[in-house]
C-alpha cells in the first residue's frame, strides 16, 4: 500500500526558539537520525495529498513507499529520493523559487502515486518577531436542526485584540484543515492573520473554522457536498441561525455585513459565495479559492440547479453589495461535473460586467490550495481594505484600475487550437 507522508509536530510551538518546520528541514538537511521521529503520518484529511513542508526557500518532499521513490518537481525529470533508514519513508530537500507555486508528483518504481501543488510562501506567512499570537479554542460539536441528524465540529480562532469589543467575523469552511499542524501545511491562516493584525492591515477578528457535518441525509457519511455544493439559502441559514448564535454565547461579534466575511476552497468556495449571495445583509466579503462552480449538486429530478448557475445569476440579477476575491488555475479539474477553470472565468467576467468590487487571480495551478495559501496575506489585506470600526456599511464599487481593464479571454495553451 502506498500513501503520501504528512508531517506532524507537537502543537505548542509558538513559544519555542526554533519553529518545528525549521527543525524538520534541518534534520533533513543533515540526514539526522531524528528525522525518523519527526516525520510521521496522520494529519486527518491530507493523507494522499500534501506531502511537502516549506520553510523559506527550502522545500521538503516526503512520501511513504515500499518501493524506491522519486519526485518530479515543476514537470522536470524525476529525481531520486533518499530513504530514511529503518522506514519506508523517502524524502528530497530542494531549494525552490518563492512567490510562486510549484507542482510535484511522487513516483514509485516509475509510476505516479500522487500529484499536488505547494506554495512558495510570502514573508507574512511566517511568524513575525514581536507579533502577538491569537488563541485557538477547543473543538466544539454542534447537532443541527436545519440538517436533521447531522453533527459538525468547529473551532474558534481569535486574533489578539478581538475580544475587547464586538469583533469582525470571518467564517472558514473545511475548518479542520486550518487548525493545529494542518494549518502549517496549507493556508497558515493563524500566522498570517496575526501578522496582518499586528501590521494594522486587517482588523482583529474572530475566525470560525467549521467542518462539514456527518450523518443526517448523507446516510452516515460526510455531508460536505450536500452542504457546500447545493445552490440554496440552507447553509447560510445554518450558520446564521445555529452556529453563530452559539459562538456569540462566548464571543462578542459585530452583526453588520460590512464587518463579516466568509471564505472557502473548492466546494467550500461556492458555499461561501452562496452564503453571501442569499444573505448579503449578513456577509459582504467573500474569499473564493479554486471554487467548484460546477454541476456537482445538479439534481434536475428535484428541479435543483448546479453551481454553474452562479455566474449566470450574477449576470442577470441586480448587483448585490458583495466584495469578492477569486483565484483558480488553468490546470484545475475537468470532469463530468464541469470545468473548474472555465466556470471561474465565467464568474469573474460576470462580476466584471455587473460592476462588482472583485479581484481575480488566475494562475497555472491544479486543484490545490497552494495559490490561495501563497496569496493569503494579499487577499486578506485586499478584502478588508478600508475597514473602519466607526462604520457599519459601505457601498462597494469596482476599483478604477479594474474598471479600465478588459474582460478575461481564454486561449488554448497546451495543444494546437485547430
Amino acid at each position: 500500500m502506498l500513501r503520501l507522508v504528512c508531517l506532524l509536530w507537537a502543537a505548542p510551538w509558538l513559544g519555542a526558539e526554533t519553529h518545528p518546520l525549521q527543525e524538520l528541514i534541518e534534520a533533513a538537511r543533515t540526514n539526522s537520525p531524528r528525522l525518523k521521529d519527526l516525520i510521521g503520518s496522520g494529519l486527518p484529511g491530507l493523507r494522499g495529498r500534501d506531502g511537502a513542508a516549506v520553510w523559506g526557500q527550502e522545500f521538503l518532499f516526503a512520501v511513504e513507499s515500499a518501493q524506491e521513490a522519486a519526485v518530479t518537481i515543476d514537470k522536470q525529470p524525476p529525481v531520486a529520493m533518499t530513504r530514511i533508514a529503518g522506514t519506508n519513508y523517502w524524502y528530497r530537500l530542494a531549494a525552490l523559487r518563492l512567490g510562486t507555486t510549484h507542482t510535484y508528483t511522487y513516483l514509485a518504481e516509475g509510476k505516479p502515486i500522487g500529484t499536488y501543488d505547494v506554495a512558495g510562501y510570502n514573508p507574512d506567512s511566517y511568524p513575525l518577531p514581536g507579533a502577538p499570537r491569537g488563541r485557538l479554542s477547543a473543538k466544539r460539536t454542534h447537532a443541527s436542526k436545519i440538517y436533521p441528524g447531522m453533527s459538525a465540529n468547529y473551532w474558534v480562532y481569535v486574533n489578539p485584540g478581538a475580544e475587547a469589543s464586538p469583533a469582525p467575523l470571518m467564517v472558514w469552511q473545511d475548518g479542520e484543515t486550518i487548525v493545529g499542524n494542518n494549518d502549517l501545511l496549507r493556508l497558515r491562516l493563524q500566522i498570517v492573520s496575526d501578522n496582518l493584525v499586528h501590521k494594522k492591515l486587517i482588523p482583529p477578528m474572530v475566525h470560525v473554522l467549521i467542518s462539514p457535518g456527518e450523518g443526517g441525509e448523507a446516510a452516515g457519511t460526510r455531508m460536505r457536498s450536500i452542504q457546500y455544493d447545493t445552490v440554496s439559502e440552507r447553509y447560510g441559514r445554518y450558520l446564521l441561525e445555529e452556529i453563530l448564535p452559539e459562538v456569540e454565547q462566548t464571543y462578542k461579534l459585530r452583526r453588520d455585513a460590512y464587518s463579516r466575511a466568509i471564505a472557502g476552497a473548492s466546494s467550500g468556495a461556492i458555499c461561501a459565495w452562496n452564503a453571501a449571495w442569499y444573505f448579503p445583509d449578513r456577509f459582504s466579503r467573500v474569499l473564493s479559492h479554486i471554487g467548484s462552480y460546477s454541476a456537482i449538486q445538479w439534481r434536475p429530478e428535484r428541479n435543483q440547479e448546479g453551481g454553474y448557475i452562479v455566474a449566470h445569476r450574477v449576470r442577470r440579477e441586480a448587483r448585490k453589495n458583495i466584495r469578492v476575491w477569486l483565484s483558480d488555475g488553468s490546470d484545475d479539474i475537468e470532469n463530468q461535473a464541469g470545468s473548474w477553470p472555465l466556470n471561474n472565468i465565467q464568474l469573474a467576467n460576470a462580476l466584471k460586467m455587473k460592476g462588482y468590487d472583485f479581484h481575480f487571480r488566475f494562475g497555472e495551478g491544479s486543484h490545490a490550495i497552494a495559490q490561495g495559501a501563497m496569496d493569503l496575506p494579499e487577499s486578506l489585506t485586499w478584502l478588508w481594505r478600508g475597514w473602519d470600526a466607526a462604520k457599519t456599511g459601505e457601498t462597494y464599487e469596482m476599483d478604477e484600475a479594474e474598471r479600465a481593464k478588459p474582460l478575461f479571454r481564454v486561449k488554448i495553451a497546451n495543444r494546437d487550437a485547430w
